[in-house]
């Protein structure tokens, strides 16, 4: 199952329906804290979680996973058919644009991330899975399991992304990273 798309549905009904995560947790009796590491596509929610969480919302079951099981052989995403996805905000001032949001049922999550001069991640945060990513534009510093790797245009790193690990720019120019999700089967 696509983690990604289904933390996007999961928080575009949220929005539709004006709900706070406060609000969704008050409905669901899921803690707010879960369901934002949910939106945040952090964890993989269990069925009866996501059980709750459609109650909450008003939804079945089946139209929340609708679709996530098609799997087109090609999808092309124009550069401005990205999908700007917002992620862990409280943490950091990156902004993620999926690239391959055409298809749903996929093993790889790739994006574009913009980390603007003197920003990037304030902490260091694992997740499932394993990531790469290269530097398009400009220079970043990578931490990963607590040591600091100066990345610097055609860069690139390939890591087991359970391991504390962040992106920060300490520079004064913005930079552009092209990042690949790649998530362990369940």
């Amino acid at each position: 199952m696509n983690l990604v798309e289904l933390a996007s549905r999961i928080k575009s009904a949220r929005l539709a329906r004006g709900y706070t995560l406060d609000r969704v947790a008050e409905l669901s009796g899921l803690g707010k804290g879960l369901l934002s590491k949910v939106e945040n596509f952090r964890v993989t929610p269990s069925l009866p979680t996501l059980a709750k969480l459609c109650e909450a919302l008003g939804l079945s079951l089946s139209e929340l996973f609708d679709g996530l099981d098609e799997k087109p052989k090609l999808s092309i995403i124009r550069s401005g058919e990205r999908k700007e996805i917002e992620r862990d905000r409280d943490q950091s001032d990156i902004k993620y644009f999926a690239l391959a949001h055409g298809r749903p049922d996929r093993n790889m999550d790739p994006f574009v991330l913009e980390v603007p001069a003197a920003g990037g991640r304030r902490e260091p945060m694992p997740h499932e899975g394993e990531e790469f990513l290269v530097v398009l534009k400009g220079n970043i510093s990578f931490e990963y399991n607590g040591e600091v790797h100066a990345l610097k245009e055609g860069d690139a790193a390939y890591f087991d992304a359970e391991v504390d690990h962040r992106v920060f720019n300490p520079s004064a120019k913005d930079a552009k990273i092209l990042c690949v999700f790649l998530g362990r089967p369940m």
